[in-house]
């Protein structure tokens, strides 16, 4: 998508650790268009997919997955990290490790919400090592639903999450795939 890699290289900043900031436009301030484009290019990819839920965690995901839900004319759902008074007890979880903040999370979904007949995409802002993908998944196994694919904005293949993800026979589509981040530079896998 070379709207979203102009972007990128626009507007991106790359940081200590192999961080790629992208919060001009993508997960702190929005840019609505873009993400307008980005749900589109969702639609396109799983337009022959029955997708009755789009699945998310938060907070990052939940602009890109809103946006996109209403390409599909489906409900996002996204899983908390955190619990609540007002989240029901019968619910599935997950843990979840996160890169960019070097902890773990209890990710959490109501059991109303997710059921053994939804088709369920999932999408998210960025895969790196595959942790967010993975606990999302294991909560759409929980439910006995069915997972369509892994929607991606940013996949960084220089880490183990897509091909850990692809090797266990899951469909992942990366809008945008950052092959190395070399002297400011960031770099595309065609």
């Amino acid at each position: 998508m070379e709207v979203l890699k102009q972007r990128i290289i626009t507007d991106g900043r790359i940081e200590k650790g192999d961080i790629l900031k992208v919060d001009s436009f993508l997960n702190h301030q929005i840019d609505i268009e873009l993400f307008n484009e980005i749900g589109k290019e969702f639609k396109k990819l799983y337009q022959h997919h029955d997708i009755t839920k789009i699945l998310t965690i938060e907070a990052s995901g939940i602009g890109i997955a809103c946006i996109a839900a209403q390409y599909f004319h489906v409900p996002v759902v996204f899983a908390k990290k955190t619990e609540s008074l007002n989240l029901d007890e019968n619910t599935f979880n997950s843990k979840v490790y996160s890169y960019t903040k070097q902890k773990s999370y209890e990710i959490i979904v109501s059991k109303r919400y997710i059921q053994k007949e939804d088709r369920v995409l999932i999408i998210d802002d960025f895969l790196a090592n595959g942790k967010a993908a993975l606990g999302l998944r294991d909560i759409v196994i929980q439910a006995g639903a069915s997972l369509e694919g892994i929607g991606i904005v940013i996949e960084k293949t220089f880490q183990p999450g897509g091909e850990l993800l692809r090797q266990q026979g899951i469909r992942v589509d990366s809008l945008a795939k950052v092959k190395a981040m070399e002297n400011g530079r960031v770099i595309f896998k065609n």
